[in-house]
């Protein structure tokens, strides 16, 4: 069944005319009067379910054409200073100018409150090093910590009650750790203000870009991946609820498409372990996808361990069991030659299917040690004890990692297809190695990596394979023809803290590397070629993102995935786009149209005519 999210009849009708667009452009300053560099001026549609955002430049210009129409708000947004808001009303192909003057805050709650997790991650002071490493691989994973929702001040015992819920959706730590994690969250989440000064490092790239946000699903859906498809549809898969959301940019139209039902509890073979309340209630959870060249996606079930495939055209899909004891199927690629490969996380495997003889062959990875041997061997039957006792977190109980820590599994984790000799490559996440699959012996190499996280890596154009560091906010490349690895550490935004990035991926024109900076509510950008970073901040708080992908028309888009959703600051999930010369192409259409009449901040425009 196929849901539309309401949208205007207005809206619907300029999305089907591109030409209609109104204009706005402006200034923004400080409060001393100075341009303000890499502020985001955004623009929300009448009805609040999209956004489109552009970054001023040096010196404090900013410019948008827009196809929302009607009573709009409009926001200036800048790191260390106070929002400001307006509402305007617009007419498709009206214009207008707009400044803005962002103020200090007016208190040290305010500032604080306005700052990213990393400023409030960075108060947490760890005796021990290696719980500091538990928490921020163990906590960090599925949501953001230190924003408004998790940093609420609690007791020891309500942070050992919040910590045996992360447990319950596989955060692996020791009973040492978790005391040890909510001692430290007691004392640095006090609700006392962070003293921090972001600095997100504007550069002139970041004024020629332009963001585009659609608002999408309910505040307990769980949007773990965005993918791009031959139709140049935005497809999400929808891990709590068993869905796919599917964005045409073109119409704006949002489709639900239900996943097929099947014979399991919910929660799928995980139904033992004490699943988010409210978000989880499905029994697939769809994580990732991949299409064929043939059109098909292929979707891998992470709760009910299938390998599903899904026709966008005809909307059918058809499910296959994976089998050999395999449990959590994650990220997963298509080869040249139409094979599908799949990590499987949960039981240190690789999956590989032939969708012309419909083979699915399972893989085991080296054990990387005695203890994670053991784990591999026994984790199936402790998960089919756990599951007698639904939602009872009985395998925390039965499971040796409570003593051992999350290192007990090896966490074979994001995949990727070498470029030129169509060999699969995997990082595991825990035993801190990548490895590569001979795709006719299937025989299997691994590697140490210098860094430790290694998480969702990908593959450029001449065969290095970049690859996040999630426990230790770094990148790090592996040349596949040398052997030889490069690391750095990631961009901050002041001194203290840290970043994790989740995520990254190659733009295949450019070739700079996009990373998901999931601590400090930005995307990165990497030009090898230069070894330059670049910031892209989010027009939205609390930003996670998972995998990023890129359009047609050279878009970089992603899904907002914080667990739950509801703290975001918009409180849904939303498809996200950055178009990095987005704003250039609406400067210049602004020059090539008639001159604009001049508005200052919170009085209503002049209008004129487009």
């Amino acid at each position: 069944m196929d849901i539309r999210i309401p949208f205007t009849a207005l809206l619907a009708g300029l999305s089907c005319q591109a030409a209609l667009a109104a204009s706005l452009s402006g200034s923004v300053v400080g409060a001393d009067g100075k341009p303000v560099a890499g502020a985001m001026v955004s623009v929300f549609s009448e009805a609040k379910d999209r956004r489109e955002t552009v970054y001023t430049a040096a010196d404090g210009s900013w410019a948008i054409r827009t196809p929302f129409a009607g009573k709009l708000d409009v926001r200036a947004r800048a790191a260390n200073l106070q929002d400001q808001r307006v509402t305007l009303q617009l007419a498709a192909e009206q214009r207008a100018v707009q400044d803005f003057r962002l103020e200090r805050f007016a208190s040290a709650e305010g500032r604080s409150n306005a700052l990213s997790a990393s400023a409030h991650n960075a108060k947490l002071s760890f005796a021990d090093a290696a719980d500091r490493g538990a928490f921020v691989s163990q906590c960090n994973y599925c949501h953001q910590m230190g924003n408004a929702l998790t940093r609420v001040p609690r007791s020891h015992e309500a942070w050992g009650s919040t910590i045996g819920r992360m447990e319950g959706y596989f955060a692996m730590v020791t009973a040492g750790e978790a005391r040890s994690i909510g001692g430290v969250l007691t004392q640095g989440f006090d609700g006392k203000p962070v003293q921090a000064t972001h600095d997100y490092g504007a550069t002139p790239e970041l004024a020629r870009a332009k963001v585009e946000e659609w608002l999408v699903g309910l505040p307990t859906s769980f949007i773990h991946d965005a993918d791009v498809g031959d139709d140049d549809r935005l497809y999400g898969t929808d891990e709590g609820h068993d869905k796919l959301w599917i964005l045409d940019r073109r119409t704006n139209r949002i489709d639900e498409v239900p996943l097929p039902d099947i014979d399991l509890p919910a929660g799928g073979k995980f139904s033992g372990m004490q699943l988010p309340i409210g978000i989880f209630t499905g029994k697939h959870g769809p994580h990732s996808t991949a299409q064929d060249k043939n059109g098909i996606f292929w979707i891998t079930n992470a709760l009910s361990s299938t390998l599903m495939s899904f026709d966008p055209e005809t909307r059918a899909f058809k499910t296959y069991p994976v089998g050999h004891d395999a449990l959590y199927p994650h990220t997963i690629r298509v080869d040249g030659e139409g094979i599908v490969w799949f990590t499987i996380v949960a039981s240190n495997q690789i999956g590989r299917f032939d969708p012309k003889t419909e083979e699915m062959t399972v893989l085991r990875l080296p054990a990387n040690g005695v203890w994670r041997w053991i784990s591999d061997l026994l984790l199936p039957t402790i998960l089919e004890i756990s599951s007698w006792l639904p939602a009872q977190n009985l395998l925390l109980d039965l499971s040796h990692h409570k003593f051992l820590g999350h290192r007990v599994l090896a966490f074979p984790y994001g995949i990727d297809i070498h470029p030129k000799d169509g060999s699969v490559w995997y990082a595991k996440l825990y035993a801190n190695k990548i490895g590569r699959v001979d795709p006719k012996t299937l025989q299997v190499t691994e590697f140490d990596t210098p860094m430790k996280g290694p998480r969702r890596p990908r593959f450029d154009a001449n065969g290095v394979l970049w690859i996040p560091s999630f426990d230790e906010g770094g990148l790090m490349s592996f040349d596949t023809a040398t052997n030889r690895f490069e690391a750095m550490k990631l961009p901050v935004l002041a001194d203290g803290e840290y970043e994790v990035p989740y995520a990254l991926n190659v733009h295949p024109k450019t070739q700079d590397v996009w990373i998901t900076a999931n601590n400090s509510d930005r995307v990165l950008r990497y030009t090898p070629a230069t070894r330059r970073f670049q910031s892209y901040p989010s027009p939205v708080r609390v930003t996670v993102l998972r995998d990023l992908v890129f359009t047609k028309d050279g878009r970089v888009c992603s899904s907002q995935s914080n667990l739950p959703a509801y703290a975001i600051e918009d409180g849904v999930p939303s498809f996200i786009c950055i178009d990095p010369e987005g704003a250039d192409k609406d400067r210049a259409q602004l020059r090539a149209g008639e001159p604009t009449a001049h508005a200052q901040a919170g009085r209503a425009p002049k209008l004129s005519p487009g």
